[in-house]
């Protein structure tokens, strides 16, 4: 169903000859790989991954194997230019909320980051080197005894190695290899960490096992506590989704059940590809998982998601009603995704397109046009909170609030005057209730089984909230 959407799909499928894949590739972030750094560091490789490292920084495939879009051979001059002048956040705060989950340790890191990329190529070895560095010095503190610093260096060395993988839309030696140091890096950094955190793998009904973190708050001595199903957003992914310390929802006594649902970011390495029936099937997946540990209260658990898992959460909690609250911000509720895959950065069609395992972009317009709540959200009970921009420049507020009409249970709205996509940034955000902040303690409260009313909230400008009826 596109009847909603705010314009057709009449381009033609992009020509797919070798020579303009050729160049693509030679222009691409592939090529960037092969650094005088990576060499110079390749000692440093855990012996899991050295192989794939190696074929990564040193054997370029001939051809990119990826999706290809119209807009991306016609639009990349203008892409490149763009970043050279406004910088690596040219479509969305990157720097900004993959900076977030590290801490103020990692404010030179990302400083260095922004420096570097001057174009799309930049963006896989501008992390990946920071990557190395952070691993390196990780290792370096824990021969040292010094466990909090090689905590912390891990950390941020796996969110280096998860943010180097987004500009890579197959899934080639380069891809894999990075994949494997973020999980390694990761995995050192939960044994070391302030609170415990185990790998989980998550059973679909085809057998194939969703990747994910299990986290539980600091300090945690026992018994059943709430706890809240983690969805990112087509560029973010599961290790961003605790913060190193002071998470929102650990520091309210929430466990995080943080996942890479289908077709987020290392679900395709594993050929886990996004569908609208997988997502149907997640809710239920990730609850049947919660439910057999001990730790978890089976009468609290909710989901949340930011940016792309705004639509995955919602299609999630609508065939699951033992998911007792639903938390979205920076919403992506446009059925057919017209604004975000058509006019907005060419990017975000690429990289869904890979997230769906389609490379024919005709193929691809006709799967979009089933991505729709429509038929969905109608079945959710359970409270509903959605924080969005005022002019959110990927999916227009107007979805959202026919969306919010069709919700059965209580709901609250929150808009920030003048905002855009990414709640921030403006005067509303900054001087009106945190965002992050409202939808820990709103899901908190829900769980725990406190009413509230269905309203709309306007954050205007001075901070103020304006109430109305929804």
């Amino acid at each position: 169903m596109e009847s909603a959407n705010s314009g057709s799909i009449d381009e033609p499928s992009p020509a797919d000859s070798p020579q303009r894949r050729q160049f693509l590739q030679s222009a691409g972030v592939i090529a960037a790989a092969g650094s005088a750094a990576a060499a110079a560091t390749s000692a440093l490789l855990p012996s899991a991954a050295t192989a794939a490292e190696s074929s990564a920084s040193h054997s370029m495939p001939a051809i990119h194997h990826g999706p290809i879009t119209r807009r991306w051979v016609e639009q990349r001059w203008t892409l490149d230019n763009i970043i050279r002048s406004v910088g690596m956040d040219w479509d969305q705060p990157r720097s900004v909320y993959l900076a977030a989950p590290c801490g103020p340790a990692a404010a030179s890191d990302f400083a260095a980051v922004r420096a570097r990329i001057q174009k799309y190529a930049d963006a896989a070895p501008a992390f990946e080197a920071q990557a190395r560095r952070r691993e390196a010095n990780a290792k370096a503190a824990l021969a040292e005894g010094f466990s909090v610093a090689a905590r912390e260096h891990y950390f941020i060395a796996a969110v280096h190695w998860a943010a180097a993988q987004w500009p890579i839309d197959e899934n080639n030696a380069q891809n894999k290899a990075y994949n494997q140091r973020k999980r390694e890096c990761y995995a050192a950094y939960a044994k070391l960490a302030d609170h415990r955190v185990e790998e989980a793998w998550i059973p679909m009904p085809d057998g194939s096992k969703l990747p994910a973190w299990f986290h539980l708050p600091p300090g945690y001595s026992g018994g059943r506590i709430p706890v809240v199903v983690s969805i990112p957003g087509m560029d973010s992914f599961k290790e961003m989704g605790a913060s190193m310390y002071g998470d929102r929802f650990l520091s309210r006594g929430v466990a995080v059940l943080a996942v890479d649902g289908p077709g987020q970011y290392e679900a395709p390495v594993l050929g886990i590809y996004f569908s609208m029936a997988a997502w149907q099937a997640t809710g239920k997946a990730c609850v049947d998982w919660l439910m057999k540990r001990s730790e978890v209260d089976g009468e609290k658990i909710g989901i949340s998601g930011n940016s792309f898992g705004s639509f995955f959460s919602t299609i999630a909690a609508a065939h699951e009603p033992r998911l007792r609250a639903v938390a979205v911000n920076a919403v992506c509720h446009e059925p057919g995704f017209h604004t975000i895959f058509e006019e907005a950065s060419p990017t975000f069609k690429m990289r869904f397109m890979y997230m769906s395992n389609i490379t024919d972009e005709a193929k691809f317009d006709t799967m979009r046009r089933g991505m729709t709540w429509v038929g969905h959200a109608e079945r959710i009970r359970a409270p509903y909170l959605c924080v969005a921009g005022e002019a959110d420049e990927l999916s227009p507020l107007e979805h959202t609030e026919r969306l919010m009409k069709v919700l059965g249970g209580p709901k609250r709205l929150v808009v920030y005057q003048d905002s855009r996509h990414s709640v921030g940034g403006v005067p509303s955000a900054n001087l009106g209730p945190a965002a992050p902040a409202l939808v820990a303690d709103w899901m908190l409260a829900t769980l725990q089984g406190k009413p509230f009313t269905s309203e709309r909230w306007f954050v205007q400008a001075s901070g103020q909230v304006a109430r109305s009826a929804l």
